[in-house]
Formats: structure tokens, C-alpha cells, sequence
């Protein structure tokens, strides 16, 4: 039986994850400027997956009916979808982070 020894692949995960959730705490927002920017990341995250989900749930669809509102329903749906589901990607965090770094 082969013995591997993981205590330094753990030690060094823990190092990892530890100072990974010391970063997300420095990362709130501070300042005003940065407060705008994140809104903005945000923004752009929550437009992306709404592209997503305008493309991927445009077939027919039973929850909405086919009546004169019916995309109207549809586009408002996606809309709040993607505000509920943006943030939570990663994506704003990465290009807040970026362009935090960049100014």
C-alpha cells in the first residue's frame, strides 16, 4: 500500500482558502468611487445573463401564454431573473477587481 503524505497539499489549501475570504471581506466597497463601480459591474453581470437567458428561453415556454403580451412577460421575466442571479457568477467580482486595479 502506497502512504502519500497530504498534510502540505491541505496546509497549503487552507493558506488559500483562508486568505481568499480575508480578500472578499478587504474587497467591500470603501469609498464612494468604488461603491459606483461595483453598481456598475453589477450592472454589466446582470445584462450578461440576460442575454443568456433571452437566448436559451426563447422557445416556447408553458408558464406564458400566447397573447399580445406575451414576449412583454417573457423580456420582464428574464429582466428580473437576471437581476436575482447576477453577483452570484463571480463575474462582477472579477471585473470589479480588475478595474479597481487598473485606475
Amino acid at each position: 500500500m502506497l502512504n502519500v503524505d497530504t498534510s502540505a497539499a491541505l496546509s497549503s489549501y487552507n493558506k488559500f482558502a483562508t486568505s481568499s475570504i480575508e480578500n472578499r471581506r478587504a474587497d467591500k466597497p470603501q469609498s464612494e468611487q468604488d461603491a459606483l463601480l461595483k453598481e456598475q459591474t453589477d450592472a454589466f453581470e446582470a445584462f450578461l445573463v440576460k442575454s443568456v437567458l433571452d437566448i436559451a428561453l426563447k422557445d416556447e415556454n408553458p408558464l406564458f401564454g400566447k397573447d399580445a403580451g406575451d414576449e412583454i412577460y417573457h423580456s420582464m421575466y428574464n429582466d428580473t431573473m437576471s437581476k436575482a442571479l447576477s453577483g452570484n457568477l463571480g463575474f462582477s467580482e472579477l471585473l470589479f477587481n480588475y478595474l479597481k486595479e487598473r485606475a
